[in-house]
Parts: C-alpha cells; sequence; structure tokens
C-alpha cells in the first residue's frame, strides 16, 4: 500500500503531539511532508528526524539556525517565518493537521485545502473567523473537512448515516473548566495559575484558561454553527464535568444520539485520521460500571458570560467572529500580563464587539482572508487602547 502523504501543522502543541504519537506507532502507513512549530525546536526536531519529514518548519523567523543545527546531518530541510510556513501548506499532501492555535492556523489551512486532500481541522479559529470562506474554499478545491475538536467530532460522528432535516439540535457538553466550583464572587481574583488547571484533560495554559472562563466553549459553538450549518437556536450548550460525554445529537423524533469516550485527544485525531473507516486506537476503554454517575446541568450565564457573547456573535455573522476571537485572544493577554481580572475578559470583548457594532466594521458581504485579517488587527488595537477599569 502506498503510504498517505501527511503534514501536521502545530506539530508540537497538544494536538500535534498527540497526532504523531499515532503515527509513530504505524510509520510505514505515512510518508511525512512538513511538521510545523513555534519556540519548541527541540521536539519539532526530534519528530522531523524519527519520521524522515520532507521539511521542519518554526514558525520563529529567529529560529532558523537553532532548528538547522538540531537537525544537522538529518536530510530533513529546516525553514523559518511565515513565509515558511505557507510555503510548507503549499507541498501537497494527502492528509492535513491544521493543528496551529490562534488566527495564526487560519493562512495555512486555507492554502492546504487547495490540494483536494483532507484537512483535519483542530484549529477552531478557523471557522469561527472564517467559516464561509472555508467551506467554499474547500467546495472550489473538492476537499474534505473534518471536525478535531473533541466535540465537534462527536456530532460529526453521531450524524453519521442519519438525515440532516431529521435534526432538531446539538448539546455541546464542557466541563465548566478549573473555576467550576468556585463561588462566582471569587472569581475576580483568580489568578492565571488558578485558572490554568484543569480537571479533566491536559491542555496548553491558554487553552486551559479558556476553559475555565469559557470562551473556549464559546468558540465551539460558533463553530459548531458554521460546521453544520444550525441556527443558533438549535445549538444548546451544557456543563458536564466528567467529560464523558463529548455531544449529542437530538433528531425530531426525540432520539438522543450520545458520543462518548475516555477524555483523549487521540480519539478524535484517530477517527480523522483513518476517515471513513476506524481504526484500533490506544486509549483507555469505559467501565460503565464504575462510572457511576454521569451529571449535567445548564451553565450560570453570570459565571460564563462568554457563552451569551457566543450566540450573540452567531446572530450577528458576517465579521463577528473575526472579532469576537482576535479580541478574546487580547483578553487574555492581558489576563496574562495581569493588567486586568480573570472576569474582565468577557466585559472587554463585549465592548470590542459594541464598538465594532456601533462603527460599522461588523459587516461584510462574503469577507475574504485580507478583510477578516483586518477585522482582527482591529479588533485587537480597539481592545489594546480600552480603559483599563
Amino acid at each position: 500500500m502506498t503510504p498517505r502523504r501527511i503534514s501536521v501543522f502545530g506539530a508540537t502543541g497538544s494536538i500535534g503531539a498527540n497526532t504523531l504519537d499515532l503515527v509513530r506507532r504505524d510509520p510505514e502507513a505515512y510518508d511525512v511532508v512538513a511538521l510545523t512549530g513555534h519556540a519548541n525546536i527541540a521536539d519539532l526536531a526530534e519528530a522531523a528526524v524519527v519520521l524522515r519529514a520532507d521539511v521542519a518548519v518554526t514558525s520563529d523567523g529567529d529560529r532558523l539556525d537553532d532548528l538547522r543545527v538540531a537537525l544537522g546531518g538529518s536530510g530533513v530541510e529546516a525553514a523559518a517565518g511565515q513565509g515558511a510556513l505557507l510555503e510548507a501548506a503549499d507541498r501537497p499532501a494527502d492528509w492535513v493537521m491544521s493543528g496551529i492555535v490562534g488566527v495564526a492556523g487560519l493562512a495555512p489551512g486555507l492554502r492546504a485545502l487547495r490540494h483536494g486532500g483532507t484537512l483535519a481541522l483542530a484549529n477552531k479559529e478557523s471557522m469561527v473567523c472564517a467559516g464561509p470562506l472555508m467551506l467554499a474554499d474547500a467546495a472550489r478545491y473538492g476537499a474534505t473537512l473534518l471536525p478535531v475538536d473533541s466535540e465537534h467530532s462527536a456530532i460529526f460522528q453521531a450524524l453519521v448515516g442519519e438525515d440532516r432535516d431529521a435534526v432538531e439540535k446539538v448539546i455541546v457538553t464542557g466541563s465548566g473548566g478549573g473555576l467550576r466550583d468556585w463561588p462566582v464572587t471569587r472569581l475576580p481574583d483568580a489568578t492565571p495559575a488558578d485558572a490554568g488547571s484543569h480537571p479533566n484533560w491536559d491542555m496548553g495554559q491558554r487553552i486551559t484558561i479558556d476553559s475555565a472562563s469559557m470562551f473556549n466553549k464559546a468558540m465551539e459553538l460558533i463553530e459548531a454553527h458554521e460546521l453544520f450549518a444550525l441556527p443558533p437556536e438549535r445549538i444548546e450548550t451544557v456543563i458536564h464535568p466528567q467529560s464523558l460525554v463529548h455531544a449529542l445529537v437530538q433528531y425530531v423524533d426525540g432520539a438522543l444520539m450520545a458520543h462518548m469516550g475516555a477524555p483523549d485527544m487521540r480519539h478524535a485525531i484517530g477517527y480523522a485520521l483513518h476517515w471513513p473507516h476506524r481504526r484500533p486506537l490506544p486509549v483507555d476503554r469505559l467501565d460503565l460500571a464504575a462510572m457511576a454517575r454521569l451529571d449535567f446541568h445548564d451553565p450560570d450565564p453570570e459565571r460564563y458570560p462568554a457563552i451569551g457573547l457566543a450566540f450573540d456573535v452567531m446572530r450577528a455573522g458576517a465579521l463577528a467572529g473575526a472579532v469576537f476571537n482576535a479580541a478574546k485572544e487580547a483578553a487574555l493577554d492581558r489576563f496574562l500580563a495581569g493588567e486586568i481580572r480573570f472576569t474582565d475578559m468577557a466585559r472587554d470583548v463585549a465592548r470590542v464587539l459594541d464598538v465594532a457594532q456601533g462603527e460599522g466594521w461588523l459587516d461584510a458581504d462574503a469577507p475574504d482572508l485580507d478583510m477578516i485579517l483586518q477585522a482582527d488587527r482591529r479588533a485587537r488595537e480597539c481592545l489594546r487602547d480600552l480603559p483599563r477599569t
């Protein structure tokens, strides 16, 4: 069997590392084209050498010499900078993991679609900021978009073989994050260390803090809206502390299809890697008797204002998603820098959305990549200039 040509963007992050774990277990099945990372040069070079990648790319243009040294004698090409990321995405591949965190993953993902292969989408910002553009380009080039967020993979799997018109609603679950048991009155005092510890998942600091604020879940709700073409009133979220039910689809006959599995990203990654087939995966199996109980409850809007903002964004459409994501990222930067409190993040994002709507720069017909990136820049500048009250 001819090996599949694959690339992994964001190879040193949580998604990328889990993807490479699966690839390393069957290396003869894959021909690795490109691996990309940012500051973790050692891990990027080690993976590129072991998997005999054609090229390894660091997005940090100042680290090219470090990468060349780490790859010395391996025969793996080294490259650095944003242009090199795009060049790597231009290299034909059958399957590409879009695992770069943030809006930085958007342009490489759009480039990768041009090959007409499969884009495994873990970069939720792509659909939040540019959902219609991603879907249009996938259709234009005959490419396949497969969701890798556990929630969207769960929805995708629950829809297999079903009539989409029979879907009444989808329910996206969320753990509630590391501060879910804190009194609401204590939340303003939460530090990055407090918010950066997750009870169920092993993720990076930024994603874990987004989980605590449920900005991560807000992004996933917008992504579900775009990816599955569902109106806001047919999308719900519930807090599910055990993180064993990843999403549910309710049909018009009252049937509720739930996707369950241990909290391990290799479930969704493996499904996308092997789709349309299922293959054995090295993940824990659930012991139903040992689970004892599954809990669900509605999110408290006072504790999680980001959820309400997500529905505002869905209803606004156009460039609202790009503005929301940029403001969220910039607000998190301010929180990490100690400039604002944990609860100020949602307040500041709402203020940026209000400014954007009031000044009329949310509206655009069929926004292209340049328009989306311009909205991203304006939102970051707007948040930077907000008074720190």
